[in-house]
């Protein structure tokens, strides 16, 4: 059989224009490599272990029904892209659903087994608008930001792996109580599991020790972020950043609050900006503790993959979330199969950061 560098997820768009734009993307950003393209759900198979490229066209409706059954077919099947490793292109025709979707095909996937390297994602708009910056920087227009985002992302989808160490850090945010909180106690359970060879900092991010980010302008925020810190200062510059700069996985602690990240969780993210204009964190793999109390786990799920893996460049191992369901003080303790789920999520652990 012959060898394929890539395997491209292409969906049929539901009508033919809607992926006339995408063509030209994929044409340019694949040129000179030997590729196998998949364009149907039941064309989804004997893919573990490959490295994927999704290509997902939505015209102006955001809407395209093979994708559909490709997201319903992720969901039904667990290990299909049991140790695959992917990046994604999404294209629309309005500013809308690009980056939902985006999500959404992330997380079926992740779920399903897959990894994603640090910001996976080239989106297209409608008018490209979002290549603005991209542009002026590339000293091109529009389009020529968007064709040389694509041809980036396939040659990092084939250089880039992610490195195991020694003797690897982790860094468990949390602005949660220890005696109440469902999160905390998973978290325990999942310490634990993880046995030597780690050193793990946990710090809380309670009320009144983080200040949100106040959105400085650009040049403000680069100047602190080149020398290390924030404009801000507090718990973020003293412990937090150095945190972050020497941690291999960030474990993020999250309980649901009306189906989004907790306020101080959101404001550690925000914050990370300045500390993201002198670094990237492709080295770093992000993991998640999602404890909601009657439903949406999937939803705060999203907002990490969109937040921290696609916005702010960490790597996002297969199944970097355990999500749960509990509302009593313990209740995540008890729920049927939840000790087996423990053992998994920790050896995802290990096995992700530890080396051999």
């Amino acid at each position: 059989m012959t060898w394929m560098s890539l395997t491209v997820i292409y969906p049929i768009p539901d009508v033919g224009w809607a992926d006339q734009r995408l063509n030209g993307i994929l044409k340019h950003a694949l040129e000179g490599r030997q590729v196998r393209v998949l364009r149907r759900a039941e064309e989804l198979e004997g893919l573990a272990g490959q490295k994927l490229l999704f290509a997902l066209p939505l015209g102006d409706t955001g809407t395209n029904l093979e994708y559909v059954k490709m997201l319903s077919l992720l969901r039904r099947r667990p290990k299909l892209l049991e140790g695959c490793t992917a990046g994604l292109i999404v294209d629309g025709a309005t500013p809308l659903y690009t980056k939902s979707a985006a999500s959404e095909l992330v997380l079926a996937a992740n779920l399903a087994g897959c990894a994603f390297l640090g910001r996976p994602l080239v989106e297209g708009t409608g008018s490209l608008v979002n290549f603005r910056i991209q542009a002026k920087n590339l000293n091109t227009d529009l389009m020529g930001a968007y064709r040389s985002a694509a041809r980036d992302l396939v040659r990092r989808l084939e250089e880039e792996s992610f490195s195991r160490q020694e003797q690897p850090e982790l860094l468990v945010l949390h602005a949660s109580s220890h005696h109440t909180s469902n999160t905390m106690g998973l978290w325990e359970q999942v310490r634990s599991r993880l046995g030597g060879g780690f050193t793990v900092t946990e710090i809380g991010l309670r009320n009144g020790t983080l200040s949100d980010c106040s959105g400085c302008p650009y040049t403000m925020c680069l100047h602190f972020g080149e020398k290390g810190g924030c404009f801000y200062g507090g718990l973020m510059q003293e412990e937090v950043y150095p945190a972050v700069r020497r941690c291999a996985g960030l474990v993020m602690l999250c309980p649901n609050y009306n189906d989004a990240l907790s306020a101080n969780l959101t404001a550690f993210i925000n914050r990370l900006t300045a500390l993201f204009r002198q670094t990237r964190f492709y080295d770093k793999a992000l993991f998640a503790l999602v404890v909601s109390g009657y439903s949406g786990g999937d939803i705060v799920a999203r907002q990490l993959i969109s937040a921290l893996n696609m916005n702010k460049s960490f790597y996002l191992p297969g199944r970097f979330a355990l999500t749960e369901t509990a509302n009593d003080p313990g209740e995540a303790l008890t729920l049927p199969g939840i000790q087996d789920r423990l053992d998994q999520f920790a050896a995802n652990l290990r096995s992700t950061l530890l080396a051999p």
